[in-house]
Parts: structure tokens; sequence; C-alpha cells
């Protein structure tokens, strides 16, 4: 009896914070909303007004950038501020903006030039709950387009296509692939971080899911960590679907803007890792961008997991987890 007070105690406690805090997020994320747009409209009356002298904003933005970080921190760089200006523009009227919406999807929202496809990935990520994540995925997957190849099919089957189909279209999954593939995921990326704090050489953790952001785009890194041994960052990507030259291209693409954003003066060339779990075949690829007079081969690989090393997580990660999905189906049948 003990055992359930206390478990039903924690449960309470756990609903009564995590509402707390999802109240907290909104909140916080219509005041930030609020805020952009706001500053947006400021920046807009303020060009509109000088539109007559020659020069004008061609140091402005720059300028207020500069002062904005300084008493307020980050959040201001100049990037922002443009896109502040096109939050204004693009969303004139201030009560019509879905505070459901965090600014990363409305940062997406505003590469996008037809207003038609605005709201519809705006009504579609409202009611489907699309993180910026979805929102990505679903537009890369040209969602828009082709539910109006669909319009003779009726609303409820339109609906239950849009659900994901980045995933159940694009990619051909049924819904139980897809929550396996991203448990596999999760527990490949645990066993990764934890194996290489534990047994190797020099590693630091960093971060996780680590957001990177330029003037265009999001990227994630599934893991960053530092070897203070080899003076470098070293960042992982994982795959769990086929390998393609594109996946290859992105690794190389995430060591090269971490060289450029986050690496200091004295650090060697960051080291990429790409793993791929794939059903037949398990593949491990080393990305180095800077490697001079073959220092990777002489000197990192004595600090860096062997491939066959990493290989042989995720091949008993990916075992482990069929052997126990089949228990489970035991069990339930």
């Amino acid at each position: 009896m003990v055992e359930i007070s206390e478990d039903l105690l924690f449960q309470s406690a756990k609903q009564i914070i995590s509402l707390a805090r999802e109240k907290v997020f909104r909140v916080a994320n219509s005041t930030l909303l609020l805020t952009y747009w706001q500053i947006g409209q400021l920046i807009v009356e303020d060009e509109q007004k000088g539109k007559e002298r020659a020069e004008y904003g061609k140091y402005t933005l720059k300028n207020l950038s500069k002062k904005l970080s300084l008493e307020f921190g980050k959040g201001f760089d100049e990037s922002n501020l443009r896109n502040m200006r096109s939050f204004y523009l693009a969303f004139p009227i201030c009560d019509a903006l879905r505070h459901e919406l965090s600014w990363t999807h409305y940062r997406m929202l505003l590469k996008i030039d037809l207003p038609k496809k605005v709201n519809y990935y705006i009504e579609e990520s409202v009611q489907n709950n699309w993180s910026s994540r979805d929102l990505k995925r679903q537009i890369n997957s040209l969602a828009f387009e082709r539910v109006l190849e669909h319009k003779k099919t009726p609303v409820e089957n339109i609906q239950s296509i849009l659900k994901d189909p980045y995933i159940f279209e694009f990619l051909g999954l049924n819904q139980s692939e897809k929550f396996s593939e991203k448990d596999i995921e999760t527990g490949i990326i645990d066993h990764i971080q934890k194996f290489l704090l534990e047994f190797g050489k020099g590693f630091a953790f960093v971060a996780r899911q680590q957001h990177i952001s330029t003037d265009t785009s999001d990227f994630y890194i599934d893991l960053v960590f530092y070897n203070y041994i080899l003076k470098c960052f070293v960042i992982i990507d994982l795959k769990t679907g086929e390998l393609s030259h594109q996946d290859i291209g992105q690794i190389d693409m995430y060591v090269r803007m971490y060289d450029d954003l986050k690496r200091n003066e004295g650090d060697n060339p960051t080291i990429g890792i790409l793993l791929c779990s794939e059903k037949d075949e398990t593949i491990v690829k080393y990305s180095v961008l800077n490697d001079k007079n073959n220092l990777f081969a002489s000197k990192y690989l004595l600090y860096l997991p062997k491939e066959e090393e990493l290989k042989q997580i995720i091949d008993q990660d990916r075992i482990r987890f069929e052997l126990d999905q089949i228990d489970k189906k035991s069990q339930q049948n």
C-alpha cells in the first residue's frame, strides 16, 4: 500500500510540475512573439521615415544589433533583426498571430512566398501539434503540394495522410516502424555517449541534439564531445535509414560549421563521426576536413574509438531492441 501511495504522490506532483512548465513556456513564447513583432514594426516604420536618405539602412541594423546584444545578450544579432522585420511585414495583424507556434516555426514560414501555403502549414502545425522539426519535414516533403493532388479525397482520408507524410509516405514506414526506429536511435545514442565517457580517452560531454543556427537553416547535431587530449571537438551524427551521399555531405557540413562557429584559437580541427544503423549493414565513417600531414591517422586514431568498436555497439543495440520487441509481442499475445 505504501508503494502505491508513493507512486500516486509522484504522479500527482509530476502532473502539477508538467502543467506549470507548459504554462510558463506558453506565456514566454507569446511574449517573445509579441516582442519580436513589435521590434519588426519599429524597424519598418523607422525605415519608411528614412527612405529618402541615400545611405539609410546600410549600418542601422548592424548598429542596433550591437547595442541590443550588449544590453540583452543573445537573440538580437543582425540576421534575427532582419527576420523580425520580415515577420512584421508577413504578419502585419498582431492579433492574428498563432501563439501555439514558436519563433522557429515562424522563421520557416517566412521563407514561403505563397499565402495559401503559409496558411496551410500554420493550420496543420496547430491542429497536429507539429514541432518545428516536424514542420521542416512537412515542408521538405511537399505536404502542401501533395494535398492538392488529393482534392477529391474525403477530408478524413486527407487528415490521416497528413499525420506524418515525411515518415509514412516519403519513407514508406508504418506507424510501428516509425516508433521502432526512433526508439532504437535514442538507445544507440545513449549507449555511444556512455561508452565514450566511460572507456574513451579524454572525452568530455558537451551537448546532445545541439542546435546550430545559420541565417537560413537550423540543424541539430546528435552528440558533441570535446577531447582534451586531442584538443578538438568530436561531433557524432546517427542515421537509422539507408546511407545516402546527402548524409555524408551533411556530416562534412557539420564539421565545417563547427570549425567556423565553435572552434576556438588553439583548438585542432573538428572531427566528425557518421554512424549508420541499417538492418543489413552498419557503417561508420570519419570526417576530417583539415587533415594536415595525416595527423588523423598518426595521432587521432590512438584516442578515438575504432570503427569496429562503434559497429559492435550499434549491432548489439539493434539486436537487443529487436529481441525486446519480440518479447513484448509474445507477452501481449
